[in-house]
């Protein structure tokens, strides 16, 4: 009997053992093109409910440490310190686990990571053909099923499809903290950030807090009379799972915080919060951008950076169109070099942009870092003309 298998939506089979935990999970299939930087996928929010096809030939080498996750831990911790940080997708699909793991740093293997958090995952299945199918047909509903979980293909596909499609998904509020948790800088802070954890990634306040920023993490559920509260020289939006068309709330809140005139910054799921705040659409991608070697034009500058994205929605839109809002002339401020995808939108007042990649880099290159540094002048701007909100 085979003693793992991937069953993906439309029928089709492959055949592997298990990685990691056995049993049976159950998720979307997509595939994240990285060739380093397992540990920071597997942690990042923004993958819950999602089987991820690693397209990297041999994954585990360097291990599994305390220092690389990208996750609280769990919804609802204190604070970004603690173990070696949740694992968020729902399973994990590989070529050739490696037999060895080779890194100082190391404090497990990958394999007995998975295994302590129950993640149920498959390896030995030629992943460069579950990619071209994910590729020619689109992300689709699958299943990893092991051990006990196995039954009929006929049953086991039953199952897969009977689970609810990612279109439609609500799922922000899952990741998010449930109590909300303050990130301080080293230094005394010379400025302050509400941001809204839509299923935030660690680095984020992190590189806020290197720039002298205290940041106030917050449910996904705050109202804006407790941003307000706060006193906030700013509000961020951060990354997470789901279908932006569910985050009525979200996009709400946005809404107020732009009609108070608070500088905004939004990455990920928040550029596509954003971008309904400011009367876009979404839709759903084929297959998405899931990598860390995707580049995005910047319209303004004609400047290309590499950047490390994870998304399967996206902003309707054409490179550099303007368009009109309930706060001011707004444009499509970045599209990828790819395919013409919208990566960023901003107000022409410059009070409020967003970014559909990660520019904290967790994984991934560093040519975006310089957005913090733009919002924090935003900030600093305010702050010395006495216009903080």
């Amino acid at each position: 009997m085979t003693a793992a298998v991937l069953v993906l939506e439309n029928g089709q089979v492959f055949s592997g053992q298990p990685y990691g935990a056995t049993g049976e999970t159950l998720g979307e299939a997509v595939f994240c093109t990285a060739m380093t930087g397992y540990q920071e996928t597997l942690t990042d929010p923004s993958y819950h409910r999602q089987i991820v096809v690693a397209t990297a030939p041999q994954i585990g080498n360097t291990g599994w440490n305390t220092e690389d996750g990208e996750s609280t831990g769990s919804a609802g911790s204190d604070g970004i310190d603690g173990d070696s940080g949740k694992i968020w997708v729902a399973g994990y699909a590989i070529r050739n686990p490696t037999r060895r793991v080779s890194n100082w740093r190391a404090t497990t293997s990958l394999d007995e990571e998975l295994t302590r958090q129950g993640v149920v995952g498959i390896a030995g299945i030629d992943t460069r053909t579950v990619v071209r199918i994910l590729r020619d047909h689109g992300s689709m509903r699958a299943g990893v099923f092991s051990g006990p979980a196995l039954a009929s293909t006929e049953e086991m596909l039953e199952r897969v499809r009977s689970q609810p499609s990612m279109k439609g998904a609500d799922l922000a509020g899952e990741v998010s903290t449930d109590r909300g948790y303050l990130v301080e800088p080293a230094q005394q802070a010379r400025l302050t950030v509400a941001a809204i954890d839509l299923g935030i990634k660690t680095n984020t306040p992190r590189m806020f807090a290197q720039r002298g920023v205290a940041v106030h993490v917050l449910p996904s559920d705050t109202s804006f009379a407790a941003i307000r509260e706060l006193r906030p020289d700013g509000v961020f939006l951060s990354n997470g799972p789901g279908d932006p068309a569910t985050a009525d709330a979200a996009v709400a809140l946005t809404r107020e915080v732009l009609g108070a005139d608070l500088p905004l910054f939004g990455i990920c799921f928040g550029n596509q919060i954003l971008g309904r705040a400011l009367g876009r659409s979404t839709y759903k991608m084929t297959f998405g951008h899931r990598g860390i070697n995707i580049p995005v034009i910047d319209h303004a500058t004609g400047t290309v950076s590499i950047t490390s994205q994870n998304h399967g929605f996206a902003l309707e839109g054409e490179a550099g169109e303007e368009f009109d809002t309930d706060f001011g002339r707004a444009r499509v401020s970045h599209t990828c070099a790819n395919d013409g995808t919208v990566e960023g939108v901003e107000l022409l007042s410059g009070r409020a942009f967003s970014v559909q990649y990660h520019p904290e880099a967790a994984a991934g290159p560093h040519d975006a870092a310089y957005l913090f540094d733009k919002f924090v002048t935003l900030l600093e701007g305010d702050r010395a003309n006495g216009t903080r909100a």
